[in-house]
């Protein structure tokens, strides 16, 4: 149990459990950086450490890239052979360099893509993986929406300047690198730094790779009109972190300041762990749990500034002799910092479908330690 438990304040109430809006927590830095438009967020809670007219619509040049890495890996179809059109060979700019009616594996042209940065690779990628480029585009948009992109267009899959309707925000891009980073294959592919397979031999174009000892991964872009734009992402500590620059002379020292600040200021605290809740409601008692760790960066003196509350529906008659009858989800945990909300996950009874944590031994475990106030 943490040294917040005692802090917990139980409110039996009649609610509807669903999807709340959780805002975000902001921290005010004095970093400066050369980008127009700049964030730096938390991949793991998805909290905003800095920001820089994060909602700015710009032109993103090929960070577009990430999401036509994503969607393909999503497809389903990276072990099959793509032949490359001549549209794609003729496309503008960086290239890998491909000729007309080659197969290719889907797996390479990714890492061509996003090594590379190569416009051939992606548009050769959106005909195979869409149907056709205007297929494509489509899916871009429709994922875009998924995430929450609200700012965003794509009008093609590698970020040109062919298209006036194609922009999105740091904020947009860096919801779409944490849901990219959900994905194994992209998380490896986004941190290789050379690829060597099937005749192909791709340096990655991300200099953070090498110049900064905590980077993971990331993504360059350059367009004349969108100039410098960056997507990074670093780990230190538990802390795994994303950055996104748009429009920065200075993007690879933009990078690295917004990392150390934060590695300097930051722990990744658990602020609750996944298991049973100690509560004095008989008929809840021992029952009800939670089955995540909530884990959320916070500042030193930010610490001290966390109340969890739990709101649970209030138990039927009906329920005391028939728990089957109990529905799955009975309330919600809301963790609040500082009296804003920064995160809320459900409470699930167990008898539902939601596997309790560690089962019954664990659940004495949790207890025990509850009781003596230390943490599991």
């Amino acid at each position: 149990m943490n040294k917040w438990t005692s802090r917990i304040n139980v409110f039996i109430l009649f609610i509807l459990i669903g999807h709340f809006f959780i805002p975000t927590a902001h921290a005010t830095h004095t970093i400066e950086v050369s980008a127009e438009s700049a964030i730096l967020m938390d991949q793991e809670s998805g909290r905003i450490l800095f920001e820089k007219n994060p909602h700015k619509k710009m032109r993103i040049a090929s960070i577009t890239k990430i999401m036509t890495a994503i969607l393909a890996i999503e497809s389903g179809k990276m072990d099959q052979n793509v032949t490359v059109s001549d549209r794609a060979v003729r496309t503008e700019g960086s290239s890998i360099y491909l000729k007309q009616k080659q197969k290719v594996k889907l797996e390479d042209l990714v890492y061509g893509l996003m090594l590379r940065s190569g416009n051939d690779a992606a548009v050769a990628i959106a005909e195979f993986v869409g149907g056709s480029l205007d297929g494509f585009v489509f899916m871009m948009n429709e994922k875009a929406k998924e995430i929450g992109m609200t700012n965003t267009e794509f009008a093609n899959p590698h970020g040109l300047d062919d298209h006036e309707n194609h922009y999105s925000t740091a904020y947009d891009m860096a919801l779409l690198t944490k849901y990219a980073m959900e994905n194994e294959t992209f998380r490896k592919i986004f941190g290789t730094k050379v690829y060597k397979k099937d005749g192909f031999q791709w340096k990655n174009k991300n200099k953070l790779l090498n110049l900064y000892e905590y980077c993971t991964g990331g993504k360059t872009g350059y367009t004349k009109r969108a100039n410098r734009t960056l997507v990074s992402t670093a780990e230190k500590d538990d802390l795994h972190l994303i950055a996104v620059t748009l429009n920065a002379p200075d993007d690879w020292n933009d990078h690295m300041s917004m990392f150390n600040s934060a590695f300097s200021e930051y722990d990744q605290v658990t602020i609750k762990k996944e298991g049973y809740l100690a509560i004095d409601n008989k008929f809840y008692k021992d029952r009800i749990f939670i089955n995540r760790d909530i884990v959320y960066p916070l500042m030193e003196e930010e610490k001290n500034k966390i109340n969890i509350r739990l709101f649970l529906a209030k138990p039927k008659a009906s329920w005391k002799n028939h728990p089957e009858k109990v529905p799955e989800k009975v309330g919600t945990l809301r963790v609040l910092l500082d009296g804003e909300t920064i995160e809320e996950v459900p409470i699930y009874f167990e008898n539902g479908d939601v596997e309790p944590p560690h089962g019954w031994f664990g659940k004495m475990i949790d207890l025990l330690f509850d009781m003596l106030g230390v943490s599991a």
